[in-house]
């Protein structure tokens, strides 16, 4: 009689904006998750947010004949809702939530951030990390600063939701705070929120011989 057949962790890749990059492989290799692949499209692709649909479609199209599940860690991030109606044609699931924000902070934590105060502008450690980069020199405030106010009036405070405790990024959130006058809030959400839509994948197995 023949056995049962043979199982492996099912192929999954993971399909990501680049700024999770350094987080998402953080948390694949703290849970042994060997079964799992990352690849990312350019985070820069949030200045241009029509555009986010289309590339991933055409990454989940490439990469479906050699993997047996497909994953997207984006949020809607600006699309109007194009995401996720592409992401349904594909059958792909993403993890929930409008932007990194909310899916760092958890959703019921987020909203209560954004209600208690909605003139708010969030930064991650990414953010943090290339702050000079896509917030100083992204607007061109290293060339006209006068235009700080246009930008940033409405505004009164910066939350630093952090993924690490790290005393430097904490350090240069702060100053980042200090440089656009906004009162400065510190957060620490972790990597739980990545954990928590990766597990239910983590353990699975299939059938050698599927194929997605």
């Amino acid at each position: 009689m023949a056995g049962a057949p043979p199982v492996r962790p099912p192929r999954t890749l993971i399909i990501a904006c680049g700024a999770l990059a350094h987080e998402l492989l953080a948390v694949i290799e703290a849970n042994g998750w060997t079964h799992m692949a990352l690849t990312c499209l350019p985070a820069d692709l949030h200045n241009r947010p029509d555009r986010i649909p289309d590339a991933l479609r055409a990454k989940i199209r490439e990469a479906r004949p050699d993997h047996d599940r497909i994953l997207a860690l984006y949020g809607d991030c600006g699309t109007g809702g194009l995401l996720d109606a592409m992401l349904a044609e594909e059958g792909v699931a993403r993890i929930p939530g409008a932007h990194c924000y909310e899916f760092y902070a958890g959703s019921a934590a987020f909203a209560t951030l954004h209600d208690a105060e909605p003139g708010t502008f969030y930064l991650t450690d990414y953010l943090v990390r290339h702050f000079e980069t896509l917030v100083i020199r992204g607007l061109g405030l290293d060339r006209h600063p006068q235009l700080l106010p246009d930008y940033f009036g409405n505004y009164t405070r910066l939350v630093y939701l952090a993924q690490t405790e790290d005393a430097d990024l904490t350090a240069r959130a702060r100053a980042a705070a200090d440089r656009l006058g906004l009162a400065f809030e510190h957060r620490a959400t972790g990597l739980d929120g990545l954990s928590r839509f990766l597990a239910p994948h983590g353990a699975r197995q299939v059938p050698e011989t599927s194929v997605a």
